[in-house]
């Protein structure tokens, strides 16, 4: 948190360096399996420049959400080529860094499609009018923005994509399920329905952002009773404030089967 002396913003373990949530997921048909990176990470770089229909070293690759920290986490894990983004809700945390798909317009030479709810794609259009506009800048973002509905799925970049509706205070806000895979941030609750379109999933990665109740977010107990509820093999929570305290001292404190996340953590699925 800036500004702040805490001894979690003043640690030096890598497990407390924590930057805007966000989620990547690549496909590879054969060896290695599926691969999650939590957040962003872990792709394989492209060999040269130019335009390709498919993501260069996987065989498909997209991410959930793109925060302000979208262009820092994309350089760090040497990502060269995209197929889609998927959009949880309109915060800037989680949608700041949009104009950066620009890189992958030139090295891909295509637009990257984009999938929000139609109000998340409206507040897209309007803060980033100037990539929508019928006289673009040279330059400017080239997005192809797809229009998702809360109940039905869809394909993006080769994967079956499940939506999963929950509230974000009294903000609707749209959780993933990808196979065997299921990504719920900024939630603070889920109707029974919509848990139900999450049974028999291996993995859940869900938000816990602190001890105490929050107006907007899964607490940790929270969290923890909905992993309960769905029954994964493994959970992962994230979106975590500094509140949570130094990973040192808190990772071995939740029940077995539930981990902290932290930023680069990957994950093999086999589906």
């Amino acid at each position: 948190m800036i500004g702040c002396n805490c001894e979690v913003c003043r640690s030096q373990d890598h497990h407390d360096k924590r930057l805007r949530s966000s989620v990547m997921i690549e496909r590879f048909n054969e060896r290695p399996p599926q691969h999650v990176v939590i957040p962003e990470a872990a792709a394989h770089p492209a060999t040269a420049h130019g335009a390709f229909d498919r993501p260069v070293g996987a065989d498909g690759r997209i991410v959930i959400d793109a925060g302000p920290d979208f262009r820092y986490q994309m350089l760090r894990e040497g990502v060269r080529t995209l197929d889609a983004i998927l959009l949880t809700h309109e915060h800037k945390d989680h949608v700041g860094g949009i104009d950066d798909v620009r890189a992958f317009n030139y090295f891909q030479g295509r637009a990257i499609p984009i999938y929000a709810t139609e109000r998340v794609g409206n507040v897209i259009r309007k803060d980033f009018d100037y990539a929508f506009s019928e006289e673009r800048y040279p330059g400017a973002p080239e997005i192809d923005l797809r229009t998702i509905h809360t109940n039905v799925p869809f394909e993006a970049g080769g994967f079956h994509i499940v939506p999963i509706t929950g509230k974000h205070y009294i903000l609707p806000v749209t959780g993933y399920r990808i196979g065997p895979l299921a990504y719920l941030t900024d939630f603070n609750s889920i109707e029974e329905a919509q848990l139900r379109k999450l049974e028999g999933i291996d993995t859940l990665v869900i938000n816990a952002l602190r001890y105490t109740k929050h107006i907007s977010h899964f607490t940790v107990e929270e969290a923890i009773a909905v992993s309960r509820r769905i029954g994964p093999r493994r959970t992962y929570l994230t979106h975590m404030s500094h509140q949570i305290g130094p990973y040192e001292k808190i990772s071995g404190s939740l029940p077995a089967g539930i981990e902290f996340a932290w930023d680069g953590l990957k994950i093999d699925i086999n589906d």
